[in-house]
């Protein structure tokens, strides 16, 4: 399928082809008729792609606090990966579409193929012939409505909202600044409302365009009628003022406190700085209020991608009730969508209008995409440029499933400092992922089809980095088909999931890893040799501080990532097991919340065969200054210490010796060569399958110490 995309690098734009989505679960696969290119919104998104790497720095001062502090945690190389991957990635554009439903992923309930819908969410409504939307961001098209129109559902939302924040009522005056797509939806919304409307805006074409859509003045800010206010408002001013312009000056808004009246309310839409002149907001006692985009449930994974709606009583116009709402008043000619100023393309012509776009050479206040229904959706595609390693023959044939940031900074990579590999085939759930980290990786194919790496011919191993919840049944179905599988932790979300990859793995006999990658660390080894000729029992100290519990993650959704505990607790578990060299045997853990989801902090003592002792403290509240992993063990005279796998010390020992790097050494590197060595000889893994069930044992089981606060026997 075909798919505007921009560069975060360089915001160049490229229309590509690019394997098609599938409808996931609670989403639908709808193939677009057409979609709206909001110039507003999306100007802005190419702006600041195309600004250069100082310039995108002094406008997010924030990521560069963020990259700052990976710096100093984890060295220069990995944050310049992560740097490089981030802009790398290439970055979907549009957010609001309508067309056909063609498939129906699990779980939905309210969609049948062939409904007429419109489709909203950036990432989701993208430009591109076939989209993958979730229930929520769904809103069927009544009949008589063309999809056209329809196609606007999400912008009018927008508009919707603001109003619905600014809580009008029949004969109020309203001013609205910024007359461009949402400013023109809202005057029409607001005069369909009873309310006067005042449009002001730069442009005098925005402003005729403002009176034929129904308001009854309109001016320049610097121009106002004279006498207006003393007209119009009887000397009060506006009862409220809807701020819909775009800005690097909080110049609307002042303009929109000016002309309110006393006790007036001013919302905000558009993007601008909050820089308030307190004086004129203070003498006249105005409120300023915030409108959320499309309405309730925006940013909320819980509704837009999980599918729980907020029940109506409550919350009676969600981001879906407004966009219906929008459906319903075009379908029965409240509003007249048709009458706004847009100019139809085909989809085809997509680069050159966004170029117009870029130079200010399209005066329409926005663009409709038409696109050809005949497209099909290919979930594969082969990459002409690929070309298999030169020198020695290929041994090892390679897929890989999921490439997220940890994969594209990590994984990959070590991939293709590897010898003898033939990458097959890259699997995403998105087809731009997809095309563009198999191109720069040097696969031969990208798919967003999980079965052309798992059975598929040639792979002889398989990379699964996917979300938690899909890690168990793919490394089942991989190593059933007689593949090896690297596994990105955790092992499973379930000790059934945890058994059923274990018997898959002895059953075929291939070699399975989990990313356990710490043990393969020059710093855990040192740990080993350290205490090699141990007598006596291990005392381990692992502190980690971890930051604050996420929010709106599948990571901490039980679901789909099971929770930091089982997602990446796993690792330091793992780790202690491995220095330790026994089987453990209990568990104590407690919570410092009683409510994880606000702080999933924890405490964990694990005993092992021999009486060593293992504790874990995972801080999601700790400072940021601390390294964010310490290990500290003792035995026999001698201790270790490791801080963040940049530098560890053996005091009391004359054997063993210390490391000290620039970068972070987690492992990650020896892992996957050691790895493949096991598959190219058919050697062992070298991971042990009992290790793997007792690391996830252990992590389980402080989940269950933790509900009936008391020690738990493995």
């Amino acid at each position: 399928m075909k798919q505007i995309l921009q560069s975060a690098r360089s915001g160049d734009l490229q229309l590509l082809d690019i394997p098609a989505p599938a409808a996931g679960r609670g989403q639908v696969l709808v193939q677009n008729h057409f979609s709206v290119v909001s110039p507003g919104t999306e100007k802005l998104a190419m702006e600041f792609a195309r600004k250069s790497l100082l310039g995108k720095a002094r406008s997010r001062p924030d990521l560069v606090s963020q990259v700052l502090r990976k710096v100093k945690q984890e060295g220069p190389l990995p944050t310049y990966r992560t740097v490089v991957n981030r802009l790398d990635s290439p970055q979907p554009l549009g957010y609001s579409s309508a067309g056909i439903v063609m498939e129906v992923g699990e779980g939905v309930t309210e969609f049948a193929v062939g409904d007429r819908v419109a489709c909203a969410g950036a990432g989701y409504a993208n430009h591109a012939e076939w989209v993958a939307v979730p229930e929520n961001l769904v809103a069927r098209v009544p009949e008589g409505l063309e999809l056209d129109r329809a196609a606007f559902a999400t912008l009018g939302s927008i508009a919707l909202q603001g109003i619905r924040i600014a809580n009008p009522s029949l004969g109020e005056i309203a001013v609205v600044i910024g007359l461009g797509l949402i400013g023109q939806i809202a005057v029409q919304l607001l005069v369909s409302n009873g309310c006067r409307v005042l449009g002001v805006d730069i442009d005098e074409r925005r402003i005729k365009q403002a009176m034929e859509q129904g308001a009854e003045w309109g001016a320049r800010p610097d121009a106002l009628p004279p006498g207006w206010k003393e007209n119009a408002t009887a000397g009060y001013g506006a009862d409220f003022a809807l701020v819909t312009a775009s800005a690097n000056s909080a110049a609307p808004i002042q303009l929109s406190a000016e002309l309110c009246r006393p006790k007036g309310r001013v919302v905000v839409v558009g993007a601008m700085p909050l820089e308030l002149d307190r004086r004129t907001f203070y003498e006249k006692e105005l409120e300023l209020r915030l409108s959320m985009s499309y309405g309730p449930g925006r940013y909320d994974r819980n509704y837009e991608e999980l599918g729980l709606d907020y029940p109506l009583p409550y919350v009676r116009w969600t981001e879906n009730r407004n966009m219906q709402a929008i459906l319903a008043l075009a379908q029965r000619e409240s509003i007249h969508l048709e009458q706004l100023d847009t100019e139809t393309i085909d989809f085809s012509e997509a680069e050159g209008a966004y170029s117009q776009l870029a130079k200010g050479e399209r005066p329409n206040l926005a663009v409709i995409f038409k696109y050809d229904v005949s497209s099909k959706p290919w979930r594969s595609l082969t990459l002409g440029d690929a070309q298999p390693p030169r020198g020695a023959k290929p041994t090892i044939g390679v897929g890989f499933l999921g490439a997220g940031n940890y994969a594209k900074a990590v994984l990959l990579p070590n991939l293709s400092n590897a010898s003898n590999l033939r990458k097959i085939s890259l699997v995403t759930a998105t087809g731009p992922s997809a095309q563009r980290t198999a191109e720069r990786f040097g696969f031969e194919r990208c798919s967003t089809d999980p079965n052309d790496v798992i059975g598929a011919e040639g792979v002889d191993a398989v990379f699964i980095a996917t979300r938690h919840d899909l890690h168990a049944r793919s490394a089942s179905d991989a190593l059933r088909a007689g593949q090896a599988v690297w596994l990105e932790k955790p092992m499973g979300l379930t000790p059934d999931e945890i058994g059923d990859v274990a018997e898959a793995a002895r059953q075929s006999g291939s070699q399975l890893a989990i990313g356990y990658n710490r043990r393969f660390s020059s710093h855990a080894r040192a740990f080993a040799d350290a205490f090699a000729d141990r007598s006596s029992p291990l005392h381990i100290q692992y502190t980690v501080a971890a930051g604050p519990t996420p929010r709106g993650t599948w990571i901490t959704d039980p679901r789909e990532g099971g929770g930091r505990i089982v997602g990446e607790v796993c690792h330091f578990v793992d780790l202690c097991g491995f220095v330790v060299g026994k089987v453990p045997v209990q568990v104590y853990a407690s919570a410092l919340s009683s409510d994880p989801a606000q702080d999933d902090s924890i405490t964990a003592l694990i005993r092992y065969a021999d009486g060593s002792v293992a504790s874990i403290h995972y801080l999601a509240q700790a400072t940021t200054e601390l390294p964010k992993e310490r290990i500290e063990a003792s035995a026999g005279g001698i201790t270790a210490v490791c801080e963040n796998f940049k530098q560890t010390r053996i005091l009391g020992s004359n054997k063993a010796t210390g490391v000290k790097g620039v970068n972070q050494d987690k492992g990650q590197a020896n892992a996957v060569t050691e790895f493949f060595a096991a598959v190219k000889s058919g050697d062992p893994s070298p991971f042990l399958i009992d290790d793997l069930i007792a690391t996830s044992r252990v992590t389980f089981a402080i989940l269950e110490s933790i509900r009936i606060s008391a020690p738990v026997t493995i």
